[in-house]
């Protein structure tokens, strides 16, 4: 077979606010691959199938400053978690025709080598699609952001029948999931997102008090069905602000993201106080911290769960790699409508 094209998304530059299409990261065509001979040196070549946008990229979209994830390189692909198909393989953990999640570059095709074990940054999970599950599933609900909801709500909620939990950007791939392992804790769920259309899914996921912060006052539904017990917050900022106010005596809070300040900046948290003189418990989620305590229990209960119908999940999809700044853009300003998805290929 000749060589083929293969398409790659590149960081290019470092963005002042909101990422642009066509200026912060470039789709490219001029590089290929020969998927027949191309040296594997013992790795395997994968075909790239779906990869995930999520809103700690644009954390990656920075200089080489500060801790945490290292940024993403000028000229280089960006990279996230995807699923992949491997087609030829020299290692004896893979096979042919083996689908693969893990961080994948944004290319067609890749080349993974070793080292490929559970502490490498290239590390790759075999998929046990058991339940038969869509292959996106597993960089969302079945993925990392499902997780991320799953590990600490499980580590920090210590959540009681009967309590109040507010679920900040309610709709997203992360929150929506609180909010349905939080019912199944019996707890009280107030959820907030951005659109109406969110709204609905936020009800369908089983959300007592769901609502648009566009145009509903955040302060009076907290004032008029709190106090809260448990915080996950999404998004920071003023909401953060609020939720202090609001919050019972011995209140977890719960800080995955804040989304508020990532590109316009960081608005101020006025109410700190409210930490010392309710005793709040604040504890930041990183699911790296969590994930080797929580991931046996995490993949025998939450595909299955999917799978029964037990957990619900949305999709926005984008087709092709060329849509990739788009999605980008879409998950920072909050226009996707569900967990985003850049299909790359079919799943054959």
């Amino acid at each position: 077979m000749a060589p083929v094209t293969n398409e790659r998304v590149l960081f290019n530059s470092i963005p002042e606010g909101y990422p642009e299409p066509g200026k912060t990261v470039l789709y490219d065509t001029s590089q290929t691959i020969d998927l027949d001979n191309s040296p594997l040196d013992g790795g395997i070549l994968v075909k790239v199938i779906e990869l995930s946008i999520d809103p700690y990229m644009r954390g990656r979209m920075r200089d080489n400053i500060g801790g945490g994830i290292p940024p993403f390189a000028i000229g280089e692909p960006i990279q996230n978690f995807g699923i992949g198909l491997v087609l030829r393989s020299e290692n004896n953990g893979y096979k042919k025709g083996d689908y693969v999640y893990g961080f994948l570059p944004f290319f067609n095709y890749t080349i993974i080598q070793p080292p490929m074990d559970p502490t490498s940054f290239e590390y790759l999970r075999i998929i046990d699609n058991k339940y038969n599950l869509p292959l996106s599933v597993f960089i969302g609900a079945a993925g990392m952001p499902g997780q991320t909801a799953f590990m600490a709500w499980k580590e920090f909620a210590k959540a009681k029948k009967g309590e109040t939990v507010f679920v900040s950007s309610g709709a997203g791939a992360v929150g929506s999931i609180v909010i349905q392992l939080a019912k199944q804790d019996g707890l009280k769920v107030i959820a907030s997102a951005g659109s109406e259309e969110k709204v609905q899914f936020m009800k369908e996921c089983g959300a007592d008090v769901a609502f648009d912060y566009k145009t509903t006052s955040t302060k009076e539904m907290l004032e008029n069905e709190g106090p809260i017990d448990i915080y996950w917050d999404n998004v920071g900022g003023e909401t953060l602000d609020l939720a202090l106010t609001y919050a019972n005596f011995n209140a977890r809070f719960l800080e995955c993201g804040m989304i508020e300040g990532y590109n316009t900046g960081f608005t101020p948290v006025n109410n700190i106080f409210q930490i010392i003189s309710k005793t709040i418990t604040i504890h930041g989620v990183s699911v790296n911290a969590l994930h080797s305590k929580y991931q046996a229990q995490f993949y025998d209960e939450v595909p299955r769960m999917i799978g029964e119908g037990k957990l619900k999940y949305r999709e926005h999809v984008w087709h092709g790699l060329d849509k990739a700044g788009e999605a980008l853009l879409a998950v920072q300003d909050g226009s996707n409508k569900a967990k985003a998805v850049v299909r790359v290929a079919d799943a054959q």
